[in-house]
């Protein structure tokens, strides 16, 4: 895949302002769509858009197919009939309160449903009627399973009772007119028809979106329910072995993050077919998409179900190339960024230039001494074909890193920037200078996450890894820094937005009726 030069912006869609509880796909989306083109960015990067549940987090979502309820606009529901004039809660806007959210938002979505159904008109009746049949492959596992975790108490699948844990066909027959069932549904033609109205205002402004897919699904998740023969599970629907990574830069213990590793030989046997599935779905909402923990397609870290910690674990081999022959052929051409980091191994880098994929670069990484560290700019690849960052969504702040880093951290850093002509005198100083140093950098694509264009600290951290509770809550209030220092930055470093297209996403877009 080749990238145009041009810079993007890390901002995933809950952390957008608004008085909704948290953002959605409104107004306020429009707004720093508008911000981004003034800026003259060519990309928005959001995070994996799948519906969460316990945690939060993103990166653990109820089906890898599906879309986030919470990010619905209540405005659109109103402006449609369904729903009565919806005053915003009153409640502290600085953080999401998740449980708040799930509270209100589901109670609110149910009332638009009603409101649909006795005042839909009917081209919009057969607009849904079209997306319930043609996304059914997906959306009656997903919706029957939502509806089944709400008839039991939000419970996980496998603390149902026997015959709903293992899809007994005569009880889950007695489902296919269920109104909860349609409900779920209905929220996912929701979601798609408003994210789509979001993605072609993207395009109008030039600007392309980069998605987030994770390798590795939930287990309390509609695809490990619905294809238990796909992952590795006893008899009874236990993990045997689990995912995550070895001891690291975020844990010392590493971090174990609980999903169900892959069956792989089942996938082979089935042409990857889940696989193919899953990703061209993915390309139906997002022009690019990253692949999260991409060396884990050459080799995975297996950890025992029963084990605490990701300390006992091991490295196991994964049919990486094969897979993506079989996108390659079934797809087309694959518009993917890997995320290489963290125990990177001659094979991940071979599978990810076998194909062509872009490699990440951070430069929070950059600053521990040795002159051959990859993350430092002068040792990017010479052809450039690497996306770099400030720091990641798992990363501090840049003014928040700066601030906890050592004395001996601090000082490289500054006379690096220093041989780079980059001025920093104070510590306010450093969120401006990584951007600067990231654009002037020859990686085709600079992403910073917005937190670093405001400057913030670490109060507007988003994600602590192997922290369970107490992430993905940071919103973005003030109203951004104004656009033209990042455009005059990226004219000079050039990285201005060109016309749309320089990316071309040859998979459509997703089923809106």
């Amino acid at each position: 895949m080749e990238l145009p030069r041009s810079f993007g912006i890390l901002l995933h869609p809950t952390s957008l302002p608004g008085p909704w509880v948290c953002g959605v796909l409104g107004k306020e989306a429009r707004a720093f769509l508008d911000w981004l083109r003034e800026a003259g960015a060519g990309f928005w990067q959001v995070l994996p858009l799948g519906p969460t549940g316990f945690g939060d987090s993103p990166y653990q979502s109820f089906s890898a197919f599906a879309g986030n309820p919470y990010l619905i606009d209540p405005e659109d529901l109103i402006r449609r009939g369904w729903l009565a004039e919806e005053e915003p809660p009153k409640i502290p806007q600085e953080r999401v309160d998740y449980g708040f959210l799930y509270r209100w938002k589901w109670d609110l979505l149910r009332r638009a449903f009603q409101g649909f159904l006795r005042r839909g008109d009917p081209e919009e009746r057969r607009e849904f009627s079209r997306f319930w049949e043609k996304e059914k492959e997906w959306l009656w596992d997903y919706a029957l399973f939502m509806a089944l975790k709400d008839r039991f108490g939000g419970r996980p699948w496998n603390e149902w009772p026997p015959e709903f844990r293992h899809r007994k066909a005569s009880v889950l027959v007695d489902f296919e007119e269920d109104e909860n069932v349609l409900f779920h549904a209905w929220t996912q033609w929701i979601f798609f028809r408003q994210w789509q109205e979001i993605r072609n205002c993207a395009h109008k402004q030039g600007i392309k979106i980069i998605g987030d897919i994770p390798i590795f699904v939930a287990y309390d998740s509609a695809d490990v329910w619905a294809h238990p023969e796909l992952f590795e599970l006893d008899s009874e629907g236990r993990p045997t072995v689990v995912a995550g990574v070895p001891p690291d830069y975020f844990s010392p213990t590493g971090q174990r993050w609980g999903n169900p590793l892959y069956r792989w030989p089942v996938h082979e046997a089935e042409g990857f077919r889940w696989w193919i599935a899953r990703v061209r779905q993915t390309l139906r909402l997002f022009d690019v998409l990253r692949i999260d923990h991409f060396r884990g397609f050459a080799a995975y870290w297996e950890i025992p179900a029963e084990e605490p910690t990701a300390v006992r674990g091991r490295w196991v081999p994964a049919p990486g190339e094969k897979l993506f022959q079989t996108m390659l052929r079934e797809l087309g051409e694959l518009p993917i960024l890997a995320e290489d980091l963290g125990v990177i191994t001659p094979d991940v880098e071979e599978l990810r230039d076998k194909f062509g994929f872009p490699g990440m670069r951070v430069l929070q990484f950059a600053f521990d001494g040795k002159p051959d560290n990859p993350h430092l700019p002068e040792n990017f690849p010479e052809h450039g074909r690497v996306v770099v960052y400030p720091g990641t969504h798992d990363n501090d702040t840049a003014l928040g890193w700066y601030r906890t880093v050592s004395e001996e951290v601090r000082t490289r850093v500054q006379q690096y920037l220093s041989a780079q002509g980059i001025i920093a005198s104070k510590e306010e100083d450093i969120p401006w200078a990584l951007i600067s140093l990231a654009f002037r950098s020859r990686a085709v694509l600079a992403v910073i996450p917005m937190q670093d264009v405001l400057g913030l600290g670490s109060e507007a951290r988003l994600n602590y890894p192997s922290r369970a509770e107490g992430n993905w809550t940071w919103r973005l209030l003030s109203k951004p820094k104004p656009a033209q220092r990042l455009a005059e930055l990226a004219r000079e470093t050039h990285r201005l937005a060109r016309t749309f297209g320089d990316v071309a996403n040859k998979h459509g877009q997703v089923y809106t009726g």
